[in-house]
């Protein structure tokens, strides 16, 4: 179907401008902060990074020597086309933008050098934090079957997406919820879909470490007491977004977890002994690094996909990078949206930015404007969202 054209971040879309305005700096600015042992060259480099992005700067490619220079150089080259001039930070589309923002974060930080993720004291102070533990405590508690544990973890697991280290609004919620902030609930179909064929390649695509990874686990441990159902993980590459899960936030988590008690520690070794027994996969790929949407996705991958049983998407950047991150009308049919993938799909997305659709109603859209001007942004509500094959 033909889709709007995606966000750009000059003054069309407040929120994207903003990100690249004042957010994206002050994000470089406490990364420096929490990261004051820096090698001085590398603090100059982010400070560098963090004025030009502020100031919506050309866009300048990664060194020749980068081993996606060419990537992203094809990239820029398309912004170019798109804007018909030379792409900035305050120009280019947002998506494109952000995640090559995030590119240059490592770039600056010499990541591929040094292996350090700029990210981590971040990550490790809610890694640390009693809040995490205690959602880990409440999925833990039984419930009288597996759809009940399904239906329950699944809504812990899309609150969970609140808590997002890049995003201060959104987080100040917290994961306590009322029933009126989850605006499309789709888990009696999604549940009824898994128990019915309970076989195959659940694809979990992640985002956030912390808080939603332990109950991205939580929900991989229950889908894995389907007889011959088995998970892969999709996880980043490189650290990116801040809080997004890479495979050292994985192992990390499980260390953690074999520490925090009696059933924490049951968690993690029915997790391992999936592992071991290859029911359970953790696979990074540079593509959810990219720029590109979904459909764009390599062939491999999107083969894969395409034969899940179902594929799990999480999070508001891979709900924009699924929708194409555009404004479509709200009401536009989640599943004709993603009509590109064969395989059915659900979405767990707490809304972070405007990108939406399969909303039930327009009044559904003018009563939360009069509510809250902001309710498409400020992470309080909330998507449960299926599509059948």
């Amino acid at each position: 179907m033909r889709r709007p054209a995606p966000i750009r971040t000059d003054s069309s879309n407040a929120f994207a401008n903003n990100t690249m305005r004042v957010r994206l700096p002050a994000i470089i600015d406490e990364t420096l902060a929490l990261n004051s042992d820096y090698d001085t060259s590398i603090q100059a480099r982010l400070k560098k990074l963090r004025d030009e992005i502020a100031s919506g700067a050309p866009i300048p490619p990664l060194p020749e020597s980068e081993p996606d220079h060419a990537e992203w150089l094809g990239a820029i080259d398309k912004q170019r086309q798109i804007v018909q001039s030379q792409p900035g930070w305050h120009n280019a589309e947002w998506f494109f933008a952000e995640t090559y923002a995030y590119r240059w974060i490592l770039e600056a930080a010499r990541w591929q050098e040094t292996g350090r993720d700029p990210f981590s004291p971040k990550k490790l102070a809610e890694l640390h934090g009693k809040d995490l533990w205690r959602l880990v405590e409440g999925a833990m508690q039984p419930a009288d079957t597996l759809a009940d544990a399904l239906s329950r973890t699944l809504a812990l697991d899309l609150w969970a997406n609140r808590i997002d280290l890049s995003y201060a609004a959104s987080m100040q919620h917290g994961t306590v919820t009322s029933a009126e902030d989850l605006l499309v609930d789709d888990r009696g179909t999604v549940i009824a879909h898994v128990m019915g064929e309970p076989d195959g390649v659940i694809y979990l695509v992640a985002d956030n470490a912390g808080s939603e990874l332990a109950m991205d686990l939580a929900l991989v441990d229950l889908l894995l007491q389907l007889p011959g159902m088995r998970v892969v993980v999709c996880l980043k590459a490189a650290p990116t977004f801040v809080s997004d899960a890479t495979p050292s936030d994985i192992w990390l988590m499980l260390a953690e977890m074999k520490q925090r008690g009696e059933e924490s520690a049951a968690l993690t070794s029915r997790l391992r002994n999936a592992w071991s027994a290859e029911r359970l996969r953790f696979l990074p790929h540079a593509y959810w690094n990219s720029g590109h949407f979904l459909w764009d996705m390599p062939t491999s991958l999107q083969g894969a996909l395409n034969r899940a049983r179902l594929v799990i998407i999480k999070g508001d950047a891979n709900y924009r990078r699924a929708v194409g991150d555009c404004l479509w009308d709200l009401q536009t049919p989640f599943a004709d949206v993603l009509g590109y993938l064969d395989a059915p799909v659900l979405c767990l997305r707490t809304l972070k930015s405007d990108p939406l659709v399969g909303l039930p109603s327009a009044a559904m859209a003018k009563e939360l404007s009069a509510i809250d001007p902001e309710w498409r942004v400020n992470g309080k509500r909330g998507l449960i969202q299926f599509k059948e094959r």
